[in-house]
């Protein structure tokens, strides 16, 4: 059950947990896993001396297992993953306990205002704990997705759920990186093409000259701004060309007149 999972995080968590009957235990990390990429996970000491040793040590495998360093830190989530360079942290409750959900829940309230991206993944084994899990999540007003819960079966696959969920935010930040990459690549040739329409509209300039233009002297302010010297200077326009280049932008007569070419 997952609570509030974001969209673009569909896709990596496509592998939701079995019904009750078929919780699946993950026995050991192997090489058919897919590999997440290099990143850094921070696991709080805290939460580690709570856990049995064979738990923690299937998180230093299946970490090690998918390229991802493992320190140990005094930090207040149980893990926080740093994957393409963006950060997310989880609360990891390896056992459900009814008896401490005060204390889970003030906890998340307390974490969901210090982290941006703040997931909390809950073991529950039984259809039981699943209702007194649901229970409590009501009665302590928990807005849906504020933070995102998700529920499994047992601690090696709520483990791989908190591996994919991280994975999956590093991935969505890097399509963003190549996605702003893409635009600004289009606006600078939108931009020159603009650039090339303004210089090339002045009778005898081409493209050529443009770019001469563009590459001596810069943005079509400063070619605005240059003498006829420094043009001469610069570029292997002729005197002709430099000459209408300078009343073209300085005399508002030739600039306004029609040209006949």
């Amino acid at each position: 059950m997952e609570l509030g999972i974001q969209r673009c995080l569909l896709p990596a968590l496509s592998s939701s947990m079995h019904g009750w009957d078929g919780c699946r235990r993950l026995r050991a990390p192997s090489a058919n896993h897919m590999c997440y990429g290099r990143g850094a996970c921070m696991m709080s000491t805290s939460w580690r001396d709570k856990q049995y040793p064979s738990l923690i040590n299937f998180v230093a495998a299946f970490l090690a297992t998918n390229s991802y360093r493992l320190n140990f830190l005094s930090i207040s989530p149980d893990f926080i993953f740093n994957n393409g360079g963006l950060s997310v942290a989880f609360i990891f409750e390896t056992g459900w306990d009814s008896e401490r959900e005060a204390a889970v829940f003030s906890r998340v309230n307390t974490l969901k205002r210090q982290f941006k991206r703040l997931y909390v993944v809950v073991v529950v084994p039984s259809a039981e704990q699943n209702d007194s899990f649901n229970q409590s999540y009501f009665k302590y007003g928990m807005e849906i997705g504020r933070p995102t819960f998700v529920l499994v079966c047992d601690p090696e696959m709520g483990f791989e759920k908190i591996v994919k969920i991280a994975h999956a935010h590093g991935v969505c930040k890097q399509q963003d990186i190549v996605t702003a990459m893409s635009n600004q690549r289009e606006q600078a040739v939108q931009s020159m093409d603009g650039f090339l329409q303004v210089l090339t509209s002045i009778p005898g300039v081409d493209s050529h000259d443009a770019n001469a233009l563009a590459q001596a002297i810069g943005s079509i302010e400063a070619i605005a701004k240059a003498s006829k010297e420094f043009i001469l200077e610069n570029t292997d326009l002729s005197t002709e060309k430099a000459e209408r280049i300078v009343r073209f932008f300085r005399d508002p007569q030739y600039y306004l007149s029609p040209k006949i070419k």
